[in-house]
């Protein structure tokens, strides 16, 4: 079966100032009020996203219930009223500029929730790059209650090196309707989208996104040597909110018939589809550093834990001033880190891993060093001059990630089921999606 289907997606009504309506995702800029102090300011009494979700900054304020409450009578409202009106079924392509030297490009269509599965060791065609963080879902799920819609920000990967999906479509933009053509408030930059109706082109487009998954290419794209579960899609970014979706529908599943789930609204979340090879996604690695340890016993650790997984744990050091100054060079069957401490610097190599990416080989025995040395500390750290300053303080240890292969964030999902938490960064939270569209998510 296909995990995708085709929507019938909810526009605000022409006329709408698009500018006010359009608020980033509601998972950002969490600890700084200001800037949805400022978008409150900025939307005024006009028609806005901002009026059906969230800001989770607000999370776990004691008026939640209220604003909860207030949201849901909006959407009845934006409905009854005609702010919001149904398109005929049908995908949106988009293209967001916001800031970069090329765009982002991608496809508004729908997915279904029965093909994804955020539980660990999943081995469903729809899984989250990393790991669903439980707790955070039930605060959510509150929110989605009693909603009549979803406003989804969820982006969807796709693996297609060859760009034979979404980028085609932009040669045939002419043909298209234009939906919608605004800049995005806030330092967004500008989104344009074209509606594809249901039909031969939609039918293609799903055709396309089947044919990147045939069992062949699939191993050969990810060098498999066994028939692990295929991956047609991974999801980059909002997974907690199709985590959401997906706890939502199989509470409202409970007491519907067969017959009634086939179609039913909520078994569908909308996402944006893009393919991982977009010129404007930039992943970057998410660095290590840790605090409170004995270096010369981590080491000893890190042989002990390798070797005790079939590995073989190799580490050559130097002394020298600059911690980032190695390269990590690709080998084959085998994973470099780089590692500063002190005034020292190293490789730490790891031949016949068992894990799929460098990080993934890594994170496995820092969670082991973390779990038997509680006074440990680890921290997250996304700029390399930032892991050479506090790695080499006292008691510290720095690691460097190899850049990541766009195609090796899938190979790390496939082969060990999730990729640790904080793998990589993918831009920064003004590119993070805007609201745009929504779906009906009740009969």
């Amino acid at each position: 079966m296909s995990c995708v289907a085709v929507p019938k997606i909810l526009m605000p009504k022409e006329g709408t100032d698009l500018n006010k309506w359009a608020v980033v995702a509601c998972d950002q800029y969490t600890s700084q009020p200001e800037y949805w102090e400022e978008t409150d300011r900025n939307v005024g009494d006009a028609p806005s996203t901002l009026r059906l979700t969230l800001p989770e900054v607000y999370l776990e304020d004691d008026d939640v219930a209220e604003r909860t409450d207030k949201i849901n009578e909006t959407m009845k409202q934006y409905l009854s009223d005609g702010t919001l009106t149904e398109l005929p079924a049908g995908f949106i392509l988009t293209e967001r500029y916001s800031g970069g030297k090329t765009p982002r490009r991608g496809l508004v269509a729908a997915i279904d929730l029965e093909c994804y599965d955020y539980t660990a060791g999943s081995r469903s065609l729809v899984r989250p790059t990393e790991k669903t963080v439980v707790e955070r879902i039930p605060p959510r799920l509150a929110v989605r209650k009693n909603a009549s819609i979803e406003i989804p920000h969820i982006m969807l990967l796709i693996d297609d090196p060859d760009r034979t999906v979404i980028e085609p479509m932009f040669d045939k933009t002419a043909g298209l309707k234009q939906v919608y053509d605004t800049d995005l408030m806030q330092n967004g930059g500008h989104i344009s989208g074209w509606f594809i109706p249901e039909g031969e082109m939609t039918e293609n487009l799903i055709a396309a996104m089947e044919k990147l998954n045939d069992r062949s290419m699939f191993n050969r794209k990810y060098r498999l040597s066994e028939d692990l579960p295929l991956l047609p899609f991974a999801v980059g970014d909002g997974n907690h909110s199709m985590a959401t979706a997906k706890a939502y529908w199989e509470n409202v599943k409970e007491g519907l018939t067969l017959e009634e789930q086939e179609n039913h609204p909520a078994r569908y979340a909308l996402c944006e589809i893009v393919n991982i090879h977009d010129e404007s996604l930039m992943i970057e690695p998410i660095h290590r550093v840790m605090f409170h340890v004995d270096t010369q016993d981590l080491l000893a650790a890190a042989k002990a834990f390798y070797a005790a997984n079939g590995s073989e744990c190799e580490i050559t050091l130097s002394c020298g001033d600059n911690p980032t100054a190695f390269m990590l060079v690709p080998q084959e069957d085998a994973h470099t880190v780089g590692i500063c401490f002190a005034d020292t610097t190293g490789i730490l190599t790891v031949k016949h891993p068992k894990w799929g990416i460098p990080l993934g080989t890594l994170q496995a025995f820092l969670d082991d060093y973390l779990e038997k040395n509680t006074e440990a500390k680890i921290d997250y750290i996304h700029g390399e001059d930032v892991v050479s300053s506090l790695g080499t303080a006292a008691g510290n240890m720095g690691f460097f990630l190899p850049e990541i292969e766009k195609n090796d964030l899938f190979r790390g999902v496939i082969i060990d089921g999730v990729l640790p938490r904080k793998t990589f960064s993918m831009g920064e939270a003004h590119e993070k999606r805007y609201y745009m569209e929504s779906k009906m998510i009740v009969k």
